[in-house]
């Protein structure tokens, strides 16, 4: 297993304190896994799931927040992050990686299970199939299928058509570096001129090392193509039906300023859901985990309580 360093301490800012790293083969793949630091091992244990393009830094501050509660891993999952590219990166297969990960680390114990975007449909996949271990189900801005089209339903469809996709990806990344990112921190929050100084770096960094990595793209088409099939799949195989399936306490986490999924969706998800409570936050994007993690963790611990 290789180690890497992390950058932990009372005196750095929430945001800006990475988890202790490491590599754990699954699924033919060297994972990286980071592990939630001060958390004492006798808590529940947790599993946090990242979205399309993004990775297990993404739960950075919620988790610090929680390890009173709970003793958390998050993967880079393969394509994301820093870890390589090995197959496809759709719903399913992450599901795979995921359903492994909680054998070979987690000793088969019940968990408390967090998700956002594409993670979030990962994470119900992963719930249906193993819906005994599942404590809890954090679902933040789920990538479920929604019936309505949007700019960005449009653009992820694009990325999933056939060379177009490619087309699209490349001819993005050509851009200047400062206009992509910019462009991306107006798609993922919904308020970047609020982030904290700490968070932005980190997100500008990652953003950086996304454009070193030979299997970015690839892992990109994947995930949009298999969001783009999860929203044709006929209904009684579709992920509303896993979602009807699963009774134990769910928390839906929507912004009112998502410009990845349609914050309207939160009614059918709240009815679809047999135990669910919901946290509306007007003013948070995409990434509500990272925008305002002390509400999401209030949430949390009342949804447990």
């Amino acid at each position: 297993m290789e180690s890497y360093g992390a950058v932990t301490g009372i005196s750095v800012p929430l945001g800006a304190q990475q988890w202790p790293a490491r590599t754990v083969p699954v699924a033919g793949v060297d994972l990286l896994v980071r592990e939630l630091p001060g958390a004492p091992a006798d808590l529940p244990p947790a599993l946090f799931v990242h979205g399309l393009g993004g990775s297990s830094l993404n739960w950075t501050a919620l988790g610090l927040l929680l390890n009173d509660t709970i003793r958390g891993i998050a993967p880079d999952l393969p394509g994301f992050g820093r870890t390589p590219h090995v197959g496809r990166a759709g719903i399913a297969e992450q599901a795979d990686v995921l359903e492994e990960l909680m054998d070979r680390e987690l000793d088969g114990k019940a968990l408390h299970l967090f998700g956002n975007s594409m993670g979030g449909a990962a994470a119900v996949a992963l719930a249906a199939r193993r819906p005994e271990q599942v404590l809890s189900l954090t679902l933040v801005s789920p990538a479920l299928p929604h019936p309505r089209a949007s700019a960005s339903a449009l653009w992820f469809a694009a990325l999933a058509t056939p060379r177009l996709g490619k087309v699209v990806l490349e001819r993005t990344k050509r851009m200047p570096f400062e206009r992509r990112f910019q462009a991306s921190l107006a798609m993922v929050f919904g308020d970047p001129r609020a982030l904290p100084p700490e968070v932005r770096q980190a997100y500008e960094d990652e953003l950086h090392r996304r454009d070193t990595q030979p299997w970015g793209t690839q892992a990109m088409l994947d995930g949009a193509r298999s969001l783009l099939l999860s929203s044709l799949a006929r209904p009684r195989r579709s992920l509303w039906a896993d979602a009807a399936q699963l009774t134990c306490p769910v928390l839906l986490i929507y912004g009112g300023r998502d410009r990845l999924v349609d914050a309207r969706i939160r009614t059918k998800a709240q009815r679809t859901f047999p135990n669910a409570r919901l946290l509306y936050l007007p003013t948070s994007g995409h990434v509500a985990q990272m925008e305002h993690p002390h509400e999401v963790a209030l949430a949390f611990r009342q949804l447990i309580a």
